[in-house]
């Protein structure tokens, strides 16, 4: 191990907390580098990099941010800095792990300069909004958020503790690194994107792929699960994708809990890699409890998958719209597809005699697709439901084919 943890943090409020934290790297002989991002007063002790070098790599510098007395646009400011710094370092050294602490002010800007990294750097955030709503500050990279409990205000009984065990968790991932774990990383690595009501289709897949030797990614599709596999398709990381479940369409279309956002379905394709695309759980779109399905929706079919996940079965109208969706996403498309369209039913609740039974729905999803998809981008019929073991293996079976065809002209272009 020849790297270095970079601590992320302003040196005047809490310059205390990051040299109690630096000093337990030092004395387990992890080198460290302090990125200073403190604009109101002098550093605790002396950085690595000053924060003025922080504002200057952001187009500003130190003395601006002080004349202005803006708080908001000088923690933009250092939140960028802060982030072009850590990407031109990345390219330098090696970064063996990320440390940060604060609080929303200080979350902000190191959790936007662990988010510029690679996923597998480690990355440990400790902060005061560590126990709410933490998208915002993990979005699709394995940042590690430890709550403080107290506000990160000087070196106590409790946040000693407390910064302890950060600092140590960070040292134990750190020391991994440099640990052989027996595993093979020359596997190559093919998502597929899965959800409870598709969980039969998915596995078979999964053990189908791994029995032939290939690492498969299995992403759960709640938002953050889509944008993480197209996370690691613009990496370079996934080498082809089986779509399963494009249920975070619906959600992104009707306002669910669990929207990808309006790229969704689109980094297979600029990557040049290939895909296998369905229409898994386009039936439902997902809200949390009962109490927040939005009341313009009190006449909808509902499903109660669970006390905090509330299923709403999707419309005739709006499945038009999300085949139509899908179909023009995929037009978009580089690299080779396939459709796979399974007219018995897109998830277990999609099926006869089950709550969200629709073949009206099904038609006009079908129909959106057709209206809307490139000509030469196969579109296979399948009479069965996706979750039946044929669907499975014909996916497979047409995965792999499309893999081994882009695989030899990668060849013969290279």
């Amino acid at each position: 191990m020849g790297g270095k943890v970079v601590l992320i943090g302003a040196l005047d409020t809490k310059g205390e907390e990051y040299l109690f934290v630096k000093n337990i790297f030092n004395k387990n002989n992890i080198q460290t580098l302090v990125i200073d991002t403190s604009v109101l007063d002098a550093p605790f002790f002396d950085p690595d990099i000053s924060s003025n070098d922080v504002a200057l790599a952001a187009g500003s510098d130190l003395q601006t941010l002080k004349l202005n007395n803006d708080r908001g646009k000088a923690i933009s400011i250092m939140t960028m800095g802060a982030k072009l710094i850590i990407e031109k370092l990345s390219k330098e050294i090696q970064i063996d792990g990320v440390f940060g602490m604060g609080g929303t002010a200080g979350t902000t800007v190191a959790a936007n300069a662990m988010q510029s990294l690679t996923i597998g750097i480690p990355k440990v955030l400790v902060s005061t909004v560590a126990s709410g709503n933490t998208r915002p500050y993990v979005g699709v990279k394995d940042i590690t958020m430890m709550y403080s409990v107290i506000d990160i205000a000087g070196i106590n009984q409790l946040s000693s503790r407390i910064l302890s065990n950060a600092a140590y968790a960070l040292v134990g991932m750190v020391k991994n690194i440099s640990n052989s774990y027996n595993y093979n990383t020359s596997k190559t690595m093919i998502g597929i994107t899965m959800f409870g009501v598709t969980t039969p289709c998915c596995n078979l897949i999964r053990e189908q792929l791994r029995d032939l030797g290939y690492d498969v990614l299995v992403f759960h599709a709640t938002g953050a699960g889509g944008l993480a596999m197209e996370e690691l398709i613009k990496s370079g990381f996934i080498k082809g994708v089986i779509d399963v479940t494009t249920t975070e369409l619906a959600d992104e279309l009707v306002g669910g809990v669990f929207s990808a956002g309006p790229d969704r379905l689109l980094a297979a394709g600029e990557a040049g890699i290939p895909q296998v695309v369905s229409v898994g759980a386009l039936d439902m779109v997902n809200f949390g409890s009962p109490e927040t399905v939005p009341e313009t929706y009190s006449d909808r079919q509902f499903y109660q998958h669970n006390p905090t996940t509330t299923l709403m079965r999707t419309t005739i109208e709006e499945n038009e719209t999300l085949g139509k969706r899908l179909g023009e996403k995929l037009s978009l498309s580089n690299s080779p597809v396939t459709v796979m369209f399974p007219k018995g039913g897109v998830s277990l609740l999609d099926t006869p005699g089950n709550e969200f039974n629709g073949p009206e729905h099904r038609e006009a999803l079908l129909k959106g697709i057709k209206l809307t998809l490139r000509k030469d981008i196969p579109l296979i019929e399948l009479d069965e439901d996706i979750n039946h073991p044929s669907v499975a293996t014909i996916m497979t079976q047409t995965f792999l084919r499309l893999l081994e065809g882009n695989l030899k002209e990668d060849k013969h272009v290279h």
